[in-house]
């Protein structure tokens, strides 16, 4: 499978990012199948060639065809691209798994915790499919807005599948000169990594909501990249992964670009607006708000010390006062950076 051979190609799940990815795939030369759950974006993307809730002033190439039916989107498919919400998997694959192909390579772009059971996307694909697709399954985060894909911003990701030649295979069809892939078998770290940061973003948007300065913005992000570090390792991941792209990269570009949606929800709270009232006005899924809740949760499970995580889920769900999280953040125990 290459750029060079068009391959049939499905993308599940037709938000921003769904949506770049499938024009990303379309501009390589490969046939794309669009599944979205509205039947009014399917028709606007049929009529019109665009999305009109997501990248709306990008024309869709004609290699798109956009579908509400998940079978026939799975249907014959040699990659399956997964960018659905992470609360949908479940319900999502357990309809698909009977639809797609054994062979097909599945490459997950979903981020996130699932809230009571604490488990990754990679879990939840794992207990879904057959024990057969497993080693097929990838896994794809990194510093990446949908946004800047869409406009052809160079843009660099990782790739993780626990067998890394599968990782290796998606790297080939997935990457061009402006969109580069790097492979790793690290998959719960890559995963974490993608998850995590989006609660850390929260955390500095609402420091930036309340002008705390940049000081504080480059310590909460060096420390949330500890308390990541120390989750992933309980679970097993390398710590390496973390200085990567997956990682860091991410962490950064999620914390301080305007694009990002967990930031943007952080700010509001921060200069002052309600929980309640961001939340209302969301318009696209902010992944950190569900994933605070089951970080915390698995975190305690685990006996890992996160307190920014901690913070931002005693804000979002029992009502914490921002100003007082920052000072119970700013007043614990001293202790080793390292610790």
């Amino acid at each position: 499978m290459s750029a060079e051979n068009p391959v049939r190609c499905a993308v599940l799940g037709a938000g921003s990012f769904g949506t770049c990815l499938a024009i990303l795939l379309a501009e390589k030369g490969h046939r794309v199948d669009l599944w979205a759950r509205d039947g009014r974006v399917v028709e606007a993307i049929g009529r019109h060639r665009r999305n009109p809730s997501y990248l709306s002033d990008f024309v869709l190439p004609d290699a798109i065809r956009a579908t509400t039916s998940l079978e026939q989107a799975l249907d014959g498919k040699e990659l399956v691209v997964s960018v659905v919400p992470s609360h949908a998997v479940r319900e999502v694959w357990g309809k698909g798994r009977d639809l797609v192909r054994s062979d097909a390579l599945i490459v997950s772009a979903s981020k996130g915790i699932e809230v009571g059971t604490g488990k990754l996307v990679s879990d939840i694909l794992m207990e879904t499919l057959p024990s057969e697709m497993h080693d097929r399954l990838c896994f794809l985060s990194g510093p990446s807005f949908a946004r800047e894909i869409a406009e052809r911003r160079p843009t660099a990701v990782s790739l993780a599948a626990r067998n890394e030649n599968y990782a290796i295979a998606a790297q080939t069809l997935l990457s061009s000169p402006l969109f580069r892939c790097y492979s790793t078998a690290d998959v719960v770290g890559v995963e974490l990594g993608g998850a995590l940061k989006n609660v850390i973003a929260i955390a500095v948007g609402i420091a930036d909501g309340m002008e705390s300065g940049l000081n504080s913005r480059a310590a909460l992000i060096t420390r949330g990249l500890a308390e990541i570090t120390r989750l992933g390792v309980a679970l097993g991941a390398n710590p390496v992964t973390f200085l990567g792209l997956s990682g860091v990269g991410d962490l950064v570009l999620t914390c301080t670009g305007d694009l990002s949606r967990n930031r943007r929800v952080g700010l509001e709270i921060g200069r002052g607006k309600s929980v309640e009232e961001v939340l209302a006005g969301l318009t696209q899924v902010a992944e950190g708000v569900r994933t605070a809740k089951s970080a915390h949760e698995l975190a305690q499970r685990l006996g890992v010390d996160m307190p920014i995580t901690t913070g931002v889920y005693l804000m979002l769900f029992e009502g914490k006062n921002p100003g007082e999280a920052a000072i119970e953040l700013r007043s614990r125990q001293l202790k080793s950076e390292y610790e």
